[in-house]
């Protein structure tokens, strides 16, 4: 009996230590977040892709939002964005006709905080590969792809607000 009660404070005390360190999560309150509120003007949209600064600027509030900062017209702190590339390559191909394609989005961000200081941050792009599948329906084909710009857009969205509140 005595043997079973120590293994199970054994077990115990390695789970908590293991849950408990390492593994890089941490919990922000609002109140260490770096600024309060932002704005986002209209998001630039420099290719021939139409819509995609609409679905930026949606993805960019939503994502800022989920983090506990609030979207403001008069705040100080600034966020603009220039979309310069959305790109579409073959990942497969059967009959000689695309049936996966991955979707690719760069873009530029300009930061200014309350003082007034500019930040470039240059060149972010969706960290992971967002496909999709076509098919003969083209209204299916059109409905795919639209949800993977969204979801390379948001990805972008992810990458910038998780480097201005958590660097």
């Amino acid at each position: 009996m005595e043997r079973k009660r120590a293994y199970g404070i054994l077990i115990v005390s390695f789970f908590i230590l293991t849950v408990g360190s390492g593994c890089g999560y941490s919990v922000y309150r609002q109140a260490a977040l770096p600024f309060k509120d932002i704005y986002i003007p209209p998001i630039e949209n420099k290719t021939l892709e139409p819509k995609l600064q609409d679905k930026l600027h949606k993805a960019l509030i939503m994502e800022f939002t989920k983090h506990g900062v609030q979207i403001n017209p008069s705040s100080g702190t600034t966020l603009t964005g220039t979309i310069y590339t959305f790109e579409m390559f073959t990942l497969s191909v059967k009959n000689d006709t695309t049936v996966e394609y991955r979707v690719n989005a760069a873009v530029n961000f300009t930061f200014q905080n309350e003082n007034g200081e500019m930040q470039e941050i240059k060149d972010i792009r969706s960290p992971f590969i967002v496909s999709f599948s076509s098919s003969e329906a083209l209204s299916e084909t059109l409905a795919n792809r639209d949800v993977a710009e969204e979801m390379a857009l948001e990805d972008v969205a992810m990458q910038i607000v998780g480097f201005l509140i958590y660097r």
